[in-house]
């Protein structure tokens, strides 16, 4: 199934995109799509079997906001270098053990919303990731399938960062990772059935229509299923939280100098093979 959330921020509603590609309303069905619904198996079949049946009806989807796919987020890990490619371009070492740091739930928004230059920024960058969505509470998984086992589904993610902040300013990277609206998220929340192979999906990210990042899942360092294991010793995962796996070469700390980073004006599309398609205009915060 394909999930979303339509509507003004805050005030969105579960919608469901059928095989035709018609947008069903959701909501006489259940009250949103968050982890409650991720983690009741009931719930999510009978949203499977009204979807089936015919019986959602329509919404016309012209001048609708598309939201962010999912409410109600507990923690958005981010997994860092976990393409070679990425770690190539970057003159980085291939981590031993997976790169892990968060960004705040509040920096996700819609896939086709604002993203705004932070102030004083001129190191604004982009990243095209896979997210995953955990479907059922982890702790201390013991494999790469429990790991895959506890995922409800997948979206496209925009890990956008500031690297001047993130690399230069001391600390960890969290202050360049955590800027307003650097997380759009969606269109859509895929399920899991519906993605056969999540190390065989591309990548793909224009910059004001050219094609910098054009990768594959393929290239991970550390797969899905080994991620969600592995972070699962360190923390609990609960349903409804979100990991950014990474990102494939591409991104203008990648490239030659001058690095050709985002500012206000600038266009950035991204896609995800069979998870959709995101649009964001940069302004000045």
């Amino acid at each position: 199934m394909k999930l979303l959330r339509v509507g003004t921020a805050g005030a969105e509603k579960p919608a469901l995109l059928d095989a035709e590609g018609v947008l069903r309303d959701l909501s006489g069905v259940v009250p949103d799509i968050d982890g409650a619904l991720l983690a009741d198996g009931a719930a999510l079949g009978r949203v499977r079997a009204a979807a089936e049946g015919g019986e959602l009806p329509a919404l016309d989807a012209a001048g609708l906001r598309i939201g962010p796919p999912l409410a109600r987020i507990g923690k958005v890990v981010c997994i860092g270098l976990n393409y070679h490619d990425h770690a190539r371009e970057t003159g980085a070492e291939p981590p031993a053990e997976p790169v892990i740091f968060f960004k705040a739930a509040d920096t996700v928004v819609g896939p086709y919303d604002t993203v705004l230059v932070p102030r004083g920024s001129v190191k604004t960058d982009w990243e095209v990731e896979l997210a995953v969505v955990i479907g059922r509470t982890a702790r201390y998984l013991e494999s790469v399938e429990d790991g895959l086992a506890h995922v409800a589904g997948y979206a496209v993610a925009h890990d956008v960062s500031e690297r001047e902040f993130q690399i230069e300013r001391g600390g960890t990277w969290d202050k360049g990772k955590n800027c307003e609206t650097f997380n759009p998220l969606g269109p859509w929340l895929v399920t899991a059935d519906e993605v056969a192979d999540p190390q065989a999906l591309s990548l793909k990210l224009w910059v004001n229509g050219e094609l910098k990042q054009d990768g594959t899942t393929g290239e991970q360092i550390f797969a899905v299923g080994e991620v969600v294991r592995y972070v699962s010793q360190f923390m609990t995962l609960y349903p409804g939280d979100v990991i950014n796996t990474g990102t494939p070469a591409g991104v203008a700390l990648g490239q030659p100098e001058p690095k050709p980073f985002l500012r206000a004006g600038d266009v950035v599309e991204l896609e995800i093979a069979g998870l959709g398609r995101q649009r964001q205009e940069f302004k000045n915060a």
